[in-house]
Formats: structure tokens, sequence, C-alpha cells
């Protein structure tokens, strides 16, 4: 299966290799930075330097292949996605952008490929889990869904470290969040929702972040009370932000705030996942809870590290487009996240990295 993969930054890197080593596929890593694609070539992967933001330029380096697999920025979604419905090409990719995702729904409408976006750690693989819980119910009466990429050892005053995409953080910060409440559909406002609660003896806050459901809120649109998606940090996290983002109106200003950010905060790969979810509702004539509760690990290795928000993002997306090679999901349309059975997605090769995790026994 021939493979476009369009951005080579640190998660783009690591999909090319797990898709490259396979053998299954044959990946040319397409990014405009020379000096990224410079490390894939020198592994003997195949690469193109490609502007990216070049609708002429993206179409000319898709066409030809079978998929186009998007690690680019949100903001480029919706272009790369009409660039590969133009191609012919079947699509995946990993934006949290709510209104990226409908534009890609609509361009799916009578293809004959698959659109499959949001095929990350959140959304993605937390809306896999959700759903799968939810269907063991007679009825649904919540669902909540909770992930954070942590850093191992905080030492700001933030408690954060950069561990993925600062565009795709602060989008995530400033964009009104999806939710169902009372059983009906809503919005409410990011950083608000706030919530306290410890796992395995540490402290945590969560709050409201937009794009995390992916599509749940309409598959689950009459069939639960309360639904929505919360982003963990450490205590104080919050209200920092709000801080910057409200009262500094740095919101009015993300440019700034991203340069402020990466100039600032040092990224690490020595950070944490943990991924959280509960549901509740009717099962038998009770009202049960299930729980699905994971901490997935950096690997620290001298060789190869990977950071956990490396290892769980490309896995999603890996394990989405080989279930698809497998015949596993459907081959034309748009694809939910939800639409992967849990099972399937952890037997998988690519998804096996979220069983190499380590379960959450108790929480407080």
């Amino acid at each position: 299966m021939k493979i476009a993969l369009l951005g080579a930054g640190h998660i783009g890197q690591t999909i090319a290799r797990l898709l490259h080593a396979t053998g299954d596929y044959q990946v040319t890593v397409m990014d405009k930075s020379a000096k990224y694609l410079a490390v894939l070539a020198a592994e003997g992967i195949a690469t193109k330097e490609v502007d990216s933001e070049n609708k002429a330029a993206l179409m000319a380096g898709v066409r030809g292949n079978d998929a186009v697999v998007n690690a680019l920025p949100y903001h480029l979604a919706t272009l790369a996605a009409t660039q590969a419905r133009e191609a012919g090409c079947h699509y995946f990719d990993l934006t949290e952008d709510v209104a990226a995702t409908r534009a890609i729904k609509q361009l799916a409408e009578g293809a004959g490929t698959v659109f499959m976006p949001q095929c990350g750690l959140a959304p993605g693989f937390i809306g896999i889990v959700a759903h799968h819980l939810a269907q063991g119910f007679d009825s649904l009466q919540e669902v909540k869904m909770r992930v954070g990429a942590l850093p191992a050892f905080p030492t700001n005053s933030l408690k954060y470290n950069l561990t993925w995409s600062v565009d795709g953080l602060i989008n995530e910060y400033c964009h009104p969040c999806e939710a169902i409440r009372g059983g009906r559909n809503i919005e409410v406002l990011p950083l608000e929702g706030m919530e306290h609660f410890s796992l395995d003896g540490t402290e945590y806050e969560a709050f409201n972040t937009s794009g995390g459901l992916g599509t749940l809120c309409e598959t689950l649109a009459g069939r639960v009370m309360t639904l929505d998606y919360k982003s963990v940090r450490y205590p104080g996290h919050r209200d920092l932000m709000k801080m910057l983002l409200e009262e500094l109106q740095l919101n009015q200003d993300t440019e700034t705030l991203k340069e402020i950010m990466r100039k600032s905060i040092p990224s690490t790969m020595q950070d944490v996942v943990l991924v959280f979810v509960t549901v509740s509702g009717q099962r038998g004539g009770s009202l049960v809870q299930e729980v699905f509760a994971r901490k997935i690990f950096a690997d620290r290795s001298e060789t190869g590290p990977l950071s956990a928000i490396q290892i769980t993002t490309a896995a999603g997306i890996c394990a989405a487009v080989d279930l698809f090679r497998e015949g596993r999901l459907p081959q034309r349309g748009f694809v939910r996240q939800e639409q992967v059975a849990l099972p399937d997605f952890l037997a998988n090769r690519f998804g096996s990295a979220y069983q190499q995790s380590r379960q959450v026994e108790s929480i407080g």
C-alpha cells in the first residue's frame, strides 16, 4: 500500500518508522523542511520536499498514492483532505479541530475512498474506548472522558512541558467544546467545568477543552444524558492559562502566546499519557459503572527514545490504517473512530502499544 505521509515532525517521523518497518507499506514522507526529511532519508525512508501549504505542490505529491496520512498542523487538515479527494486517495489524519472534521465529513459524501480524521489519542483512542464501554449497557446515564499528556517531572509554575503541537494545544484551549447535558447536545466554554481527582496517589485537575470527543456527541445523541471530555493537568495549570488567555487577552493574539510558549517552556520526551474513561447506566435493572484507566509511559531507550504522546498518537493512526488495509473498517465514505472495535484495535500490531501500558487499579 503506497502512503503519502504529510509532515515530518516528531509524530510524523514516528508514524513513518512504524509503517516502514512492517514492509507492508511503501511510505513517502513529505514536508517543507529539508532538515527533518534528511533524518528519515538517512534511515532508508523515501522523502520528498513539498510545500504543504501550496495546493498544486500538495496535489503533485499525493497523486499516485493509495492513501494520505496527514500529520500536519490542524489548520492544514481541510486542504490536505481536499487534495486527497481530488487525487482519489484514502485519507487519515490526527486533527482535533471540530470545524476541520465537519469539512472533511462533507468531502466524504459520495466519495469512493475513505475519509477517517481524528485518528490519534484524543480524539481517537479515547472515543474507541468510550463507545466500547457504552455498548455494554441497556441504557446510558453518563460518559466521562479524561485524557492528559503530562510531563513526568513538572518543574515550572504551569506544571507543564511541551509534549506535542503548541498549535493544537492552544486550539483546544480557545474553542467551544461539544458536550451533552440533560440529553441535549450543547456547547460549553473551554477552561471551564473544573474538577479534581486523584489517581495512583497523584492529584490532578481536569477542565473542558475542544475536540477530544470526536464524533461521539453525534453517535450517542438521544442515548446518553451526560457526555463530556476534559483535559487532565496538574493542579494550578488551568488558572494560569485562564489568566494568560482571558485576563491578558492572549486569546485575541494566539500567535504571540504560541511564540512565548515555544521560547519559554521546554519540550520533554519524559512524559506520561493518562487515559481515564467512566461510563455509568442501567444494566440488568441496576445502576452500574465501568471504568477504563491506563497510564502509558515514554520509552526511554538510548537507541530510539519515544515520548508517550508519540507512542500513543502514532499507534492510533497506524492502527487505523492497518485495520483499514485488513478490511476491518468500511472501505469508503466517512469513518468515525467509534466504528473501530476496541478488541480489534488492542490486538493490532500498532494498537498493542496501549496494551503494554499499565492499567490503573485504584482511583480516588
